[in-house]
């Protein structure tokens, strides 16, 4: 069972994970608040709750992980989110990401395939206190194209490829940050779509997701 409650200790863990990630090279101050105002540990079982602050993926649910805090924060920091832009997340998880991205004032619309995740997160109570996340059970790969058009896009799996589907429901000069590689290392591109619907393309870090799958799991 999840405990809710953030004592003066969590705090203290959170505080050093922030300085961790600030001599990792994370810069933006809106993502390093926005971490240390969100408490990890309730996103993890409470068996977790000692490492819950130290900077490494966690499993969860069907297979599925927390990301590591430094890669949250740094596709974060890529994707320059201002408040109340329409942000589409695609692979909610344990939902740490789209939080992080509400906390910073976005409006989050995001997708997870597994219905055993969607589940947990219609009953996990935190979540309700943001009133800019909305959760949707689907296909990554098809997007939310009634919501669209997104300022900003994120992927937090890996994709084999990048999805045309989501480019099209990007504003022109959005961004997509997305893992793109098949096997165990992807590295990390900004998109930034232009006028005429083509995008260009930055090229970062080499990074480690689970893959990015089609279609949806579980009933």
């Amino acid at each position: 069972m999840r405990r809710f409650e953030d004592t003066y200790r969590h705090k203290g863990l959170r505080k050093k994970l922030v300085e961790h990630l600030r001599q990792k090279g994370i810069t933006d101050e809106t993502v390093l608040e926005a971490i240390n105002n969100l408490p990890r540990h309730y996103f993890l079982d409470s068996a977790f709750d000692e490492v819950a602050y130290e900077d490494r993926a966690f499993p969860i649910q069907v297979g599925q992980t927390i990301s590591q805090p430094y890669t949250v924060a740094y596709q974060t920091q890529l994707l320059e989110v201002k408040p109340f832009e329409k942000v589409l997340e695609i692979g909610t998880g344990s939902a740490y990401q789209a939080c992080v991205l509400a906390e910073m004032g976005a409006q989050v619309y995001t997708i997870e395939r597994q219905k055993a995740l969607f589940d947990q997160n219609k009953q996990f109570a935190f979540l309700k206190k943001f009133h800019n996340i909305k959760f949707f059970y689907g296909d990554g790969f098809e997007g939310l194209p009634t919501f669209g058009p997104f300022d900003k896009v994120i992927i937090t799996a890996a994709a084999p490829f990048i999805p045309e589907k989501l480019i099209q429901q990007m504003k022109t000069g959005g961004k997509m940050v997305i893992p793109v590689g098949e096997g165990n290392v992807q590295r990390m591109l900004r998109l930034t779509k232009q006028a005429d619907g083509s995008y260009t393309e930055e090229i970062f870090d080499n990074f480690s997701f689970v893959p990015m799958l089609e279609g949806k799991e579980g009933h």
